[in-house]
C-alpha cells in the first residue's frame, strides 16, 4: 500500500526514522498507523492532534509519503513562528509593486506545494483573517495573490497539526467554526508519551544508533538503573525530550547528565519512609537538603560542560569547597565526565526528529 522506508526518506526528504520506531508496540500507535493507511489515498484534509513534542510533523510527512502525491512536494509552515502580517505573503505569495519593498512576484508555500502536501503546524496559532483566507483555500482550491485582481486555482492536500484544543479556541472566539469543520474531516490523534511507554526502549535504541553516527561518537549502553528512571519518568516534553536527553548523553558522555535532568522535576517524591515507625523531622530535612543540593550541582555542572572551575565561579564558591560539597553530596569523581567544550563537533545532517 505504501512505499519502502528507502523511498520514504527520498520522497520526505528527510531521514524518517524507520516505521517499527514511529509507531513502536501500543495498540495507539497501531490504531494511528491503520487510520494513516486508510487516509493517505484520500485528497481530504487531515488535522492531526497530540501534546508538543509527539511527532506531528513525522506522521504528516509519513502521510504524504503514503499518499498518490508523494513525488510532489511536501511544503511545511509553522504558523506561530512567522509573524501574523508576513505570513500572509508568506503562504499566499504578492505581485510586484503590492506593496513596499515587494520589487518582484512571489510565490507563496500554497504554489509551492502544487500537487503535493502543504503542512500547516500549529493551525491553532492562525490569525482569524487568514482563516478566512485558508477556508476559501479549502472550499474553491483557490487563493489570492497580494496585489492580484485574479484567484488562481491550485491542487494542494491540506495537512493541519495542532497541540490546542480547537473546539474550546473555537468556543472563546479564537477559531472559525467553519474552518474547524473544514480541516476535522479526517483526523488522527498521537498519544503521549507516558501512555506508550513500551516504546521507550526502542526510541532510545535509535536515537543512541542516530547521534552516535551524527556526532562520531561511541558510548556504552544506557544502566539498567537509568532506563528504570526513564521508564518510569513522566516526559511532559514527550519523544522531543526524550530525544533531547540521548543527544546530551551522547555528547557528554555521561549519564549523570541525563539524570540529574531529571530528577529536579520528579514531582510528589517521597521522603517518608512507610509504617508506622517514628522518623526524625530534622533527618529527612536534612536528607531533603542533600538530595536538593546534589541536583543542583550536577545540573550546574552539565550547563558548565562538567568544568569544576566554571561551576565554582557560577555557585560563588571556592574550588575547594566546591570539592568538599560534591563529596558531601556523594557526587564521586567518576560520575563527572571530563570538561567538554561548548561547542558541538561539526557534524553531517541529523536524522529528522520524531516530532
Amino acid at each position: 500500500m505504501h512505499a519502502s522506508a528507502s523511498v520514504l526518506r527520498e520522497v520526505a526528504g528527510y531521514e524518517l526514522p524507520p516505521e517499527a520506531v514511529v509507531f513502536g508496540q501500543s495498540p495507539q500507535m497501531q490504531e494511528v498507523r491503520a487510520r494513516l493507511e486508510r487516509l493517505a489515498q484520500t485528497d481530504i484534509p487531515v488535522l492531526i492532534t497530540g501534546p508538543s513534542g509527539t511527532g506531528k510533523e513525522v506522521i504528516s510527512r509519513l502521510l504524504h509519503a503514503w499518499s498518490p502525491w508523494r513525488e510532489g512536494p511536501f511544503v511545511k509552515i509553522n504558523c506561530p513562528a512567522i509573524p501574523g502580517p508576513l505570513l500572509e505573503s508568506e503562504l499566499f505569495g504578492y505581485e510586484r509593486g503590492a506593496f513596499t519593498g515587494a520589487v518582484a512576484q512571489k510565490r507563496g508555500r500554497v504554489e509551492l506545494a502544487e500537487r503535493g502536501t502543504l503542512f500547516l503546524d500549529e493551525i491553532g496559532e492562525l490569525d482569524l483573517l487568514l482563516q478566512s483566507k485558508l477556508l476559501q483555500l479549502l472550499q474553491d482550491h483557490s487563493f489570492c495573490r497580494i496585489g492580484a485582481s485574479q484567484d488562481k486555482r491550485v491542487e494542494v492536500r491540506v495537512v493541519c497539526a495542532t497541540n490546542r484544543n480547537l473546539p474550546e479556541e473555537v468556543a472563546a472566539g479564537h477559531f472559525r467554526e467553519d474552518l474547524y469543520y473544514r480541516i476535522n474531516v479526517l483526523s488522527v490523534h498521537l498519544p503521549p508519551l507516558m501512555e506508550r511507554r513500551g516504546d521507550i526502549p526502542e526510541l532510545i535504541e535509535y536515537f543512541l544508533e542516530s547521534f552516535c553516527r551524527a556526532y562520531r561518537a561511541r558510548v556504552h549502553p544506557l544502566s539498567p538503573r537509568l532506563l528504570r528512571q526513564l521508564m518510569n519518568y513522566h516526559w511532559p516534553g514527550n519523544i522531543r525530550e526524550l530525544e533531547n536527553l540521548v543527544k546530551r548523553y551522547v555528547v557528554f558522555g555521561s549519564e549523570e547528565a541525563v539524570a540529574a535532568s531529571l530528577r529536579p522535576r520528579n514531582e510528589g517524591q517521597i521522603l517518608v519512609p512507610p509504617g508506622e515507625e517514628p522518623v526524625s523531622l530534622k533527618s529527612l530535612t536534612r536528607e531533603a537538603t542533600r538530595r536538593f543540593e546534589r541536583d543542583i550541582l550536577l545540573q550546574v555542572l552539565s550547563t558548565n560542560h562538567w568544568s569544576r572551575k566554571k561551576t565554582a565561579r557560577k555557585l560563588c564558591l571556592s574550588y575547594r569547597a566546591l570539592l568538599y560539597k560534591l563529596k558531601e553530596s556523594g557526587i564521586n569523581s567518576h560520575e563527572i565526565p571530563a570538561p567538554a567544550p561548548p561547542e558541538v563537533p561539526a557534524k553531517p545532517p541529523l536524522p529528522h526528529p520524531l516530532l
